[in-house]
């Protein structure tokens, strides 16, 4: 104890303790007795996260945090204040804490030895008692901020991808919205043209027809740019033969307009008729290709929401229940299918038909895929294979996931699932990915393990069947 106020005037200060007041005087008086009181100033380490943790603090006055290298930078994961235990609790087995304790303000902590812990069980139960529920208080606090912060992590690298795919179709609704005016003034000024020509029964007929063929005929077709630039030059030179207006030769290939209908509109139509329909049709099918671009573009933007949105499960309920494993799978695949393309990587899903239920939280079993997939992306070659597969195995639901990249080394297998452990570079990684499947995982009565060879990495998810639930996606 510190020899600026006696024993009991310490121990009166103990009993107003917010954490440990409620114990017997007696073993305060203990703890008083045992201690050593000192002050901190701000900016002081009261422990290393390279340094095994020596003693058990009781916070007086002040505030201490904890910060932690999350890979992106320093962050603070936890603060104490006047009334506060931190360090070393009874029976932990913490040894190096996870980041480094900063004294924030001014503190006053009474602070006893690892050494002192297992005179202090034997003669403070109710101390101890109160001091092991802080310890398990503890450990859900980090774990909960190791989860947010993974997730945040994870959502991060899921907003920058799911930008990326966006850009390409919202920029293509943009494009073809803009031009979709245009088209429709160009077709509306020919069919104004062709209403005043006075065109007999039968050539409208000829001409609806030749209408109808191209606007009936599939626009999905892709062509490369030299048959492009073939087709243009055949129809041009077609258009220049008759006479007829050659400027249109570009927007006339690209419609599936044939060799054959022009023809048979060149025998029925006089030519500036014919000129007058040849617009018309190209704008036309122009304008329809412009809508299914916009829809095609729409339906992808769709199908990324909601993939989000199944992903993270938004909109329901967080509390546990039916997993689906397959949707669960294939909305995750779905929002890391851009990382797998800039980085040349082909990802296969296969999943067994009518797989049974396995219960718990959605969202956190995602998180389990995100983090796999995501590290099987990064493990494999440029040009190489992430397989995906779910299937039954006996009273389980098994999920593998496999990358053909160089393996994880010997010597460093059995420390892949340890907090904080990284083999990426500084920024790239936290440490926390693996950790988080794992604890995850085994909060769902499951387990994961790994298999590594040099080209095949595989990791294996098994997950208990919840009987009686029927089966999943």
């Amino acid at each position: 104890m510190g020899n600026d106020m006696t024993t009991e005037e310490l121990v009166d200060r103990l009993t107003k303790h917010r954490t440990i007041g409620g114990a017997p005087r007696e073993e305060l008086r203990w703890v008083a007795t045992h201690g050593t009181l000192r002050r901190y100033r701000p900016g002081e380490i009261v422990s290393r996260h390279t340094e095994v943790v020596n003693g058990l603090y009781i916070l007086l006055s002040g505030r201490m945090s904890i910060t932690v290298e999350r890979g992106s930078g320093p962050q603070k994961v936890m603060e104490w204040h006047a009334g506060d235990v931190t360090g070393v609790l009874p029976y932990s087995r913490l040894l190096n804490p996870p980041g480094d304790t900063v004294v924030e303000e001014d503190a006053e902590a009474l602070g006893l030895t690892r050494d002192d812990l297992p005179a202090l069980i034997q003669n403070c139960h109710e101390l101890t008692s109160i001091l092991v529920h802080v310890m398990m208080d503890r450990a859900r606090q980090f774990t909960s901020a190791d989860l947010r912060s993974e997730k945040l992590i994870s959502l991060g690298k899921l907003a920058a991808g799911l930008a990326h795919e966006l850009n390409n179709p919202a920029s293509a609704v943009l494009r073809d919205a803009k031009s979709m005016p245009g088209m429709l003034a160009a077709a509306e000024g020919a069919a104004r043209t062709l209403w005043s020509a006075g065109l007999t029964p039968t050539q409208l007929e000829e001409l609806e027809q030749v209408h109808a063929f191209c606007m009936t005929s599939r626009s999905d077709q892709v062509i490369s740019g030299l048959e492009l630039v073939d087709r243009e030059e055949e129809i041009e030179e077609w258009l220049e033969r008759l006479h007829a207006d050659a400027s249109i030769a570009e927007d006339l290939a690209r419609t599936p307009i044939t060799r054959e209908a022009l023809d048979r509109l060149s025998r029925s139509l006089p030519l500036p008729h014919l000129d007058a329909a040849l617009r018309w049709i190209a704008a036309e099918c122009a304008a329809k290709s412009l809508a299914v671009d916009i829809e095609r573009a729409a339906s992808r933007i769709h199908s990324l929401v909601a993939a989000v949105k199944g992903f993270t499960h938004m909109d329901h309920d967080p509390s546990e229940g039916p997993i689906d494993i397959p949707g669960g799978l294939r909305d995750t695949v779905a929002m890391l299918a851009g990382k797998a393309r800039s980085r040349s990587v082909a990802i296969s899903l296969e999943m067994e038909p009518d797989l049974p239920v396995v219960h718990g939280i959605n969202a956190e079993i995602n998180q389990v895929w995100m983090n796999l997939i995501d590290n099987a992306i990064d493990a494999a070659p440029p040009g190489g294979l992430v397989g995906v597969r779910a299937s039954r195995d006996r009273s389980c639901v098994v999920v593998r996931i496999t990358d053909n990249g160089k393996g994880i080394p010997a010597d460093i297998k059995g420390r892949i699932f340890d907090p904080f452990f990284t083999t990426k570079s500084v920024g790239e990684g936290t440490g926390l990915g693996l950790d988080i499947v794992r604890r995850i995982v085994e909060w769902h009565k499951g387990h994961v393990e790994v298999a590594s060879d040099p080209g095949r990495t595989e990791f294996r998810v098994s997950l208990p069947v919840k009987q009686g639930l029927g089966t999943g996606g």
